[in-house]
């Protein structure tokens, strides 16, 4: 690498790299500029921010579609945030607008690393015309946050991932019983797709962590688990389990 950045000038000055004094390097794709304007789309509230993470597609395709000729026939790409509206790809539409954990949280750790090297001399505004400036950790704590939105009690006391799910939403011998769906309604937070996603949706969990660790370092004279931030955040008795 470091040959590479002292002899192909011409490759280096469009990537980002740097150096720490601990001795950790930063070696990514897109130049600081080019993340910076990444992030405003990113973060956006019309394209990809919905209020439960990250789109998987920008919503303004629901609008403006992208629409390609090829042999004869025509072929679209729609903003589709739900179940799929065509047989493409098997039917799944995690790829065409819905919240996708494993895209989420991967996006999550890289602005954090972003953030280990840039701090408090890169902070992007979030959300898009909000006027809040925030470092790129504090987006990764506020993506986390919009993801445990998903499976916390909001003010209705129902957690949006079970939709319309009257044993989910009502029975108290099921309300305890949280399904890792595979992807998520980007609009309603609704669960979609497999039920019984536990290996990538399963890192819900970690966000709920992140959030809690979050919170604590903000107020630190108080202590807070991962059991009592659902509890804080839904204002009621009904807490989400955490893994085994």
């Amino acid at each position: 690498m470091q040959w590479f950045l002292e002899n192909r000038h011409d490759l280096s000055g469009s990537i980002s790299y740097a150096q720490r004094g601990h001795g950790h390097r930063l070696l990514a794709i897109p130049s600081r500029e080019r993340l910076e304007k990444v992030l405003r789309y990113m973060l956006d509230e019309n394209e990809f921010l919905s209020p439960y993470g990250i789109r998987s597609i920008s919503r303004t395709h629901g609008e403006r579609p992208y629409i390609f000729s090829a042999g004869g026939n025509e072929y679209r790409v729609d903003y589709t945030p739900g179940e799929s509206t065509t047989g493409l790809f098997g039917g799944n539409s995690n790829w065409r607008g819905p919240i996708w954990l494993p895209l989420n949280y991967l996006l999550i750790e890289a602005l954090e690393r972003y953030d280990h090297f840039y701090g408090d001399s890169l902070k992007v505004e979030c959300p898009r015309g909000s006027g809040c400036m925030m470092r790129l950790r504090e987006v990764a704590v506020e993506l986390s946050q919009r993801l445990t939105r998903l499976f916390l009690p909001g003010s209705n006391g129902r957690r949006p991932y079970v939709g319309e799910n009257l044993h989910l939403n009502e029975d108290v011998l099921w309300q305890s019983f949280v399904n890792f769906h595979e992807y998520f309604h980007a609009e309603t937070g609704r669960g979609l797709g497999a039920s019984h996603q536990t290996g990538w949706t399963a890192l819900i969990v970690r966000c709920l962590e992140h959030v809690a660790q979050e919170r604590a370092r903000s107020r630190p004279d108080s202590r807070i688990s991962v059991a009592g931030l659902a509890f804080e955040a839904s204002g009621s008795a009904s807490m989400l389990p955490t893994a085994p």
